[in-house]
């Protein structure tokens, strides 16, 4: 081998380099425990609320050694930036994709124009998005085209408007429009992207991931280690759109009219055919009575006569009533119907209703109801764009958090007018955020000069942080829906590591052994090299701030599995060249130099599957096909090179012998002599039969589908006691409607529950609103005195309750399939094109790629066979199409090395009618079947202990290992001989 110090060089910066990138792994993992250690040690698990206190503590005790140095090189807020990133599903929190609406943008770009063509074509657009695959943007100019007649995008109330001015005219055809409106729709998203990455580094997570996907408008948000699960949503999904509203007294005339009559207009509708009694003698005497602080019981109001008044109760802090949290849906949509708004008054016609909100620690069933000032356009008297500072600070006065805000030199001006309006009229201010209002103060000393303000109220320290963080990172441009989520409860990940390392560990022992066992002395040296490409791996994963995954950690154990083959290859090569008497190191060269080619094919082959998933994947899907490219270049490396370095320096030494093979082993699968190709028609009849049982099944009996892939929301839930599945799918049915689909998942005290309801509603208000459900329906099953927070997403170091909950909206469902598809296809179309460049017959390809669909086809078929009676999730689901990919990587990769051999012996010494085929066959025996068992077994160690969400992957796997070795020989090889078999008759081959 040429250039071996070179090589020894490199080894040895590139080993170096991997165990410096990893020490900060160490480091900040060996604090990070020490600050939990010392967390327990202070505080009892007899305290209330102990493990909040526990996470307090520990923050507070990293913060403090934070600086200090560590072993003279770095510190632990050094390492924790450079230590390896764990993924969602190995450290808990939240994944999320955002949808950014450009329907927003655009009608912000047109002012909020009222022209029916452009708004006609906004809804047509609607329409359009929910079959398309295409663009919004695309959509709504194809829309507008459709209905345009006269009307151009550059007409003075669309885009020509005083906003884009100087950049676009009246006189502007359409075609030159679009390319401008293209370009201020991708400067928007870039600003909401900005907009959230400066909300995310407010949130105080460490390494969290923004980033954006294409030109779709979505944002793909990564925040491992959130635990308040809520405070990410809300904080992600509110837009920052800050308002300033005067509001209306609560004895106005003009309100208490419209509630009275509003609640006799509903009293006909709801009721149409009943008598009601008239038992209010004065209107307007009534409701102000009912909107102040005069006893209830004078007013004999029921909720079947008064829909509306029924639900109101008097209030303070100048909303004009409160209404239960459980009835303001209601409520809501009583004063949002058109014949209800109709029965405004004429001085408060354009009046706007906003709930309070209330901080999520506050214990009160009750919400005020504010009446908003508003006008034709619906503009407030104030907007938030002129902050341009915020800060959280505790109040000196009443020692509670609060928000101050200070604004330009317009904003100041506006403050001191509206202010001042508020002072005249003794009405209140109501400071709204997102249609929610924080406060509604009165001003009590005059109009207020030099721009700052307050934003007071009912809130946490944490609300005050993050309402002051949104604020100063400004507001979105647009509203940014949730339309894809994965929440993971740390303790769940917790499992999850536990769980992969064990897998980890015993895959890594067997392969270890197995080599010893079958290779001697070699076996040695090809471990080491095998330990050293694990180092390799790791390191390279950190060096470049990949992040690993479950999946991902699958990839490395099935990697291991894969490297053996490279060693594999290599001392079955020397073996035969020393079986052709040549010394030790010239076999040793050679062997090494023939098994070269089939190396470099197979891996390339299997790294190709591997880009084509990294390309269509998402998340941990990504992280295991990063895993597995790194894997494929350090097991090459190590295998080619520093396996070659050790055996090169075992043999230099006079008196050393090396075997490549032990007692046990010496002379195994030798003159094997199997008439493969003479079977050929027997194992098309079983591939045959196996092939139209799945395809009938996958008619009949179909697959299942995963909500990635139906759209919908999923949650993994925990009992401390045994549950039945099919009881709690009733009781679900009920509250969800049908369609929900309840089965054990691990063991029987943990259920997955899938449900459509509501799919198509995007926002956390739904969200809260399954979970409450979730909670209300299956409290019977738990523990007494479970409260809603130990039941939902977030609580730390739980046992019970739900651990991971998916969401995946229609659209998503949908990009998620075809992404799925165009994977498939394009690995199969690529690998086709690189087999034909490597062996310049299309027979080849077309033997190749048969035997991939065949063992597709078979994997599908036994997945739809037992997908019903398996103990394990058989659920379709991106990693189900990353298990289906890797089995194309592993049947090619089996196949090419076997196609390798065969064009070796047939260029040597012809086809003989396919004699020398069988021949080549045989000869990779030893290979096959050791490279699979070796395979087999780390699938078998990851199925049995990796973790419940890797069973279905694992099982996918391993029935494509056994399948894709079954079809290199017996499929692949028969296909392509009968396709060159003609040729071979009639001598052109």
């Amino acid at each position: 081998m040429q250039n071996k110090g070179l090589i020894k060089l490199f080894a040895f910066l590139f080993g170096l380099v991997s165990i410096y990138q990893l020490s900060f792994t160490f480091i900040a993992g060996k604090s990070e425990s020490d600050a939990e250690k010392f967390a327990i040690s202070q505080i009892s698990e007899a305290e209330d609320d102990y493990v909040t206190k526990r996470e307090d503590l520990e923050t507070s005790y990293l913060d403090s050694i934070g600086s200090d140095p560590i072993l003279g090189y770095t510190s632990y807020d050094d390492a924790k930036k450079w230590e390896l990133n764990k993924g969602l599903d190995l450290k808990g929190g939240i994944n999320v994709t955002l949808q950014i609406s450009v329907k927003d943008i655009l009608k912000g770009l047109a002012d909020n124009t009222r022209n029916p063509i452009f708004n006609k074509a906004l809804a047509d657009a609607d329409m359009a998005s929910r079959n398309s695959d295409d663009t919004y943007l695309e959509l709504f100019f194809e829309a507008f085209d459709n209905i345009k007649g006269d009307t151009k995008l550059g007409s003075p109330d669309i885009f020509a408007n005083k906003t884009l001015s100087d950049v676009i005219n009246f006189q502007m055809s359409n075609d030159e429009v679009k390319p401008i409106i293209r370009t201020k729709i991708d400067e928007s998203i870039e600003s909401a992207f900005e907009v959230l990455r400066e909300r995310i580094d407010g949130f105080g997570v460490t390494q969290p991931n923004i980033q954006r996907e294409g030109n779709s408008g979505r944002i793909l948000v990564e925040l491992p280690g959130a635990r308040d699960i809520a405070r990410a949503q809300e904080l992600l999904s509110s837009t920052a759109q800050l308002e300033f509203w005067e509001t209306y007294p609560q004895n106005s005339p003009g309100i208490s009219q419209f509630i009275f009559s509003a609640n006799e207009r509903l009293r006909d509708i709801l009721e149409p055919k009943e008598e009601v009694k008239d038992t209010l003698a004065s209107a307007e005497s009534e409701i102000d009575s009912l909107l102040s602080d005069v006893a209830q019981d004078s007013l004999d109001l029921t909720a079947e006569s008064n829909p509306l008044l029924s639900k109101l109760l008097p209030a303070g802090n100048n909303a004009i009533a409160q209404v239960a949290i459980a009835d303001t849906a209601e409520v809501g949509s009583y004063l949002r119907m058109p014949e209800i708004r109709r029965l405004l008054p004429a001085d408060v016609q354009f009046v706007k209703f906003a709930w309070e909100r209330l901080s999520r620690d506050s214990e009160s069933e009750l919400v005020g109801l504010f009446a908003l000032k508003s006008n034709r356009d619906k503009v407030p008297a104030m907007s938030g764009d002129v902050i341009i500072d915020a800060a959280s600070e505790i109040d000196p006065y009443s020692n509670k958090p609060k928000v101050t805000m200070v604004m330009n030199t317009r904003g100041a001006k506006e403050w001191e007018d509206v202010t001042g309006e508020v002072f005249k009229n003794q009405t209140g201010i109501a400071v709204v955020l997102d249609e929610k209002v924080y406060t509604a103060p009165g001003v009590s000393r005059g109009a207020i000069s030099g721009g700052r303000s307050e934003i007071t109220g009912d809130f946490t320290l944490v609300e005050t942080k993050d309402i002051a963080n949104v604020l100063r990172a400004g507001k979105l441009p647009a509203s940014a829906e949730i339309i894809q989520s994965e929440v993971v409860g740390p303790s769940l990940g917790q499992e999850a590591i536990d769980s992969g390392f064990m897998s980890f560990m015993i895959a890594m022992a067997f392969v270890l052994l197995w080599m010893i066992f079958y290779y001697g002395k070699a076996g040695i040296f090809a471990d080491i090299a095998l330990v050293f490409n694990i180092v390799l791996i790791f390191g390279v994963l950190t060096s470049l701030g990949a992040v690993l995954t479950l999946p991902g950690i699958a990839g490395i154990v099935l990697t291991i599995g894969m490297s053996v083959d490279a060693n594999v290859l290599i001392f079955e090569r020397i073996k035969e060249e020393l079986e052709r008497g040549k010394g030790k190191a010239q076999a040793v060269a050679d062997g090494f130099s023939n098994a070269l080619s089939s190396i470099l094919d197979a891996n390339i082959t299997t790294g190709l599957t591997a880009v084509i998933l990294f390309i269509f994947g998402s998340g941990p899907i990504k992280g295991f096909a990063t895993t597995l490219l790194i894997g494929i270049v350090t097991s090459l490396f190590t295998a080619i090179f520093i396996t070659r370095l050790l055996v090169d320096w075992y043999i230099s030494k006079k008196g050393r012998d090396l075997q490549f093979s032990t007692s046990m082993t010496k002379g195994l699968f030798k003159n094997m002599n199997i008439n493969f190709l003479g079977k050929r028609k027997i194992a098309y009849i079983i591939s045959l039969v196996l092939v139209g049982i799945g395809v009938f099944s996958l008619f009949t009996t179909g697959l299942q589908q995963g909500v990635d892939f139906v759209g919908g929301r999923s949650y993994q839930i925990r009992f401390d006691q045994p549950v039945n599945p099919s009881e709690i799918a009733s009781d679900l049915n009920v509250v969800f409607g049908s369609g929900t689909n309840v089965k054990t998942f691990g063991e029987s005290n943990q259920i997955k529950v899938t449900t459509p309801y509501k799919v198509d509603v995007e926002g956390i208000e739904v969200d809260a609103e399954i979970q409450d459900k979730l909670y209300t329906s299956l409290q019977k099953y738990l523990p007494d005195g479970t409260s809603f927070n130990d039941f939902t997403v977030g609580a730390s170091e739980k046992s019970i309750g739900i651990l991971q909950s998916v969401k995946v909206g229609p659209t998503i469902a949908d990009d998620i399939k075809k992404n799925a598809f165009w994977a498939i296809i394009g690995s199969l179309a690529v690998v086709f094109l690189y087999i034909l460049l490597r062996f310049r017959r299309w027979q080849f390809s077309l033997g190749a790629v048969t035997a991939v669909f065949h063992d597709v086809l078979i994997v599908l078929g036994i997945f739809s066979l037992t997908g019903a009676i398996m103990p394990f999730n058989m659920e379709i689901d991106q990693a189900f199409i990353a298990a289906i990919l890797t089995v194309i990587g592993y049947s090619l990769n089996d196949t090419v090395v076997v196609f390798d051999r065969i064009r070796e012996v047939v260029g040597l010494k012809g086809w003989k009618n396919g004699d020398h085929i069988n021949e080549a066959l045989n000869s990779t025996l030893s290979r096959t079947l050791n490279t699979s068992l070796t395979t087999l077994i780390v699938l078998l160690a990851i199925f049995i202990f990796g973790g419940e969400s890797l069973r279905g992957f694992m099982f996918a796997m391993i029935v494509g290992v056994i399948v894709g070795t079954y079809s290199s020989v017996f499929i692949a090889t028969p296909i392509m001989f009968d396709a060159l078999k003609k040729k071979i008759s009639s001598g052109q081959e």
